[in-house]
């Protein structure tokens, strides 16, 4: 019997209805990006995810579905730690060390190409940008030591915190909605997840968020992006049949991405649609990763869960 889609399209109206009820308020007060608002309605959209798998999940037992159990729902939503537990655990410490690794790559990259000016004596952009959060005055550390601070904690400690938030949407689009796509072809189900990935971000994205320069274009333009690092993120999840590889690595990109802003110059701020890790140099990056990881480290097709 063919699988019906019923629990496809209630993830989907759970996961992007209350990502735009969410984001209603930046909307209606017309707030910007600089907003302390866009940072709550963002982390606020970050669980909407988890609630379209508990949605699903509470559709299935309203059902009385054989295979619905719990325990089997949390293992084929990666909530354990796969079948083979060491390699779990070693990949996620590669995701919690690699992806700061892969940002700075990502900066090297564009600054090699000419596409990416660094001040790296002077931190002149995260100087300005801490003289306009301070309303001008001077802060009260130097700036070269808060920034060694931020650099060594996005390696060491905010990958944890924001990896909070990141299960919000690991435990959705990675856990549940992956594996669900998976009889598409492992290809084409990356896509779709990183195409539904991609603009399930629009609350923020068609306001210019990631991409201020580029307006409401900012939105296909984080597709792309979400669809090649969607891929890094769905082999972490497939090869280990787990979430948490890839719930730390999205948190550890969370943690990591604004470095670029710490290293840039003022004097010829950075273009973040080309320069950095969110850019196309980063895509065209991860987009190489992807393929060498499926290339030289295959992986299985997980089953679904029931609904």
């Amino acid at each position: 019997m063919p699988r019906r889609p019923t629990g496809l399209w209630l993830f989907l109206l759970t996961a992007y209805g209350l990502s735009w009820l969410s984001a209603l308020p930046i909307w209606l007060t017309g707030a910007s990006l600089a907003s302390p608002l866009v940072m709550v309605v963002g982390v606020a959209m970050m669980f909407t995810p988890a609630l379209g798998v508990l949605a699903v999940w509470l559709y299935g037992r309203r059902r009385a579905e054989p295979g619905t159990t719990w325990r089997e729902w949390a293992g084929r939503t990666g909530l354990t730690l796969g079948e083979r537990r060491g390699r779990t655990l070693a990949l996620t410490a590669l995701a919690w060390l690699g992806t700061p690794l892969l940002v700075v790559a990502a900066i090297a990259l564009s600054a090699a190409a000419g596409l990416l000016a660094v001040d790296l004596d002077g931190f002149s952009l995260f100087r300005q940008g801490m003289a306009e959060a301070g309303g001008g005055r001077a802060p009260r550390v130097a700036p070269e030591t808060l920034a060694v601070v931020q650099i060594a904690s996005a390696f060491l400690v905010a990958p944890l915190i924001n990896s909070v938030a990141a299960f919000g949407e690991e435990w959705g689009w990675r856990g549940w909605l992956l594996p669900r796509l998976m009889p598409l072809g492992t290809w084409r189900a990356l896509l779709a997840s990183g195409v539904i990935w991609g603009a399930w971000h629009a609350p923020l994205t068609l306001r210019g968020y990631n991409y201020p320069e580029l307006g409401a274009w900012a939105a296909p333009m984080f597709v792309i992006f979400c669809v090649v690092y969607g891929a890094v993120l769905g082999w972490l999840r497939l090869r280990s049949g787990s979430i948490w590889p890839a719930v730390v690595g999205h948190g550890a990109l969370n943690a990591s991405a604004s470095l670029i802003l710490l290293v840039g110059d003022a004097a010829d701020p950075p273009d973040l649609a080309v320069a950095g890790i969110t850019g196309l140099v980063g895509s065209a990056l991860l987009a190489v990763i992807a393929a060498v990881l499926f290339t030289r480290w295959p992986v299985g097709r997980p089953a679904p869960a029931a609904v």
